[in-house]
């Protein structure tokens, strides 16, 4: 039997193809989940318009089905197929996609105070300077060495040491996690070898003292 490729119908959950009739007729055939007997409407030579074959329910196959079936058909290619049959599952609802999560905006004003306390002599922002007082406050702060104690692994500790600072410096106790690390995104984008490579060096050399 010559058809055309499958197509999926959103007006009812259906699949649809063309199939060739006799006398060089072309019909559209629809086939429903659950529906035992296919829907059937064969094209009009003058018009390309589909009609209902009388075996075919107007209530299970609707005629707008049927133009659908057409448009999406009109062109392609004719193919021998094999049995066609439509599976429930192919017309499951998809899931909802997850809404997008609103940006994290970081003040201008951080950024300028970070700079403004890690200039160096030429009056460009250093990361060596604030890699340096970083690993300082990881090694004077009681937090971090409970932490270390209880076996929080670096990732966790750099954060808290990385958030402590910033808010330290921008005198901003509401910083949030995620603004913090927005920052040292944009950090790490200036600097090609990242700023916390020596601070996740240290942290883990202190992680293994601390064993």
């Amino acid at each position: 039997m010559i058809r055309t490729a499958v197509v999926k119908l959103n007006t009812i959950p259906a699949l649809a193809y063309r199939q060739r009739l006799g006398a060089g007729d072309v019909g559209i055939v629809i086939v429903k989940p659950g529906v035992a007997q296919p829907g059937l409407a064969s094209l009009s030579k003058n018009t390309g318009k589909p009609a209902l074959s009388k075996n075919t329910s107007a209530v299970e196959f609707p005629p707008e089905a049927f133009e659908e079936a057409v448009a999406k058909t009109a062109g392609l290619p004719w193919k021998k197929l094999g049995v066609v049959k439509a599976d429930p599952k192919q017309f499951a609802p998809e899931p909802a996609a997850e809404p997008e999560p609103e940006p994290v905006v970081v003040e201008e004003y951080v950024y300028k105070d970070l700079v403004d306390a890690f200039t160096d002599d030429s009056g460009k922002f250093s990361y060596a300077l604030f890699n340096k007082s970083l690993i300082q406050l990881a090694h004077r702060s009681p937090v971090v060495k409970r932490m270390l104690a209880e076996g929080a692994g670096v990732a966790e500790i750099r954060d808290y040491v990385v958030g402590a600072k910033v808010r330290g410096i921008t005198k901003n106790d509401r910083l949030s996690a995620d603004e913090v690390a927005v920052i040292v995104d944009v950090l790490d984008e200036l600097e090609p070898k990242g700023v916390l490579k020596e601070l996740n060096a240290e942290l883990r050399r202190m992680q293994a003292k601390a064993k």
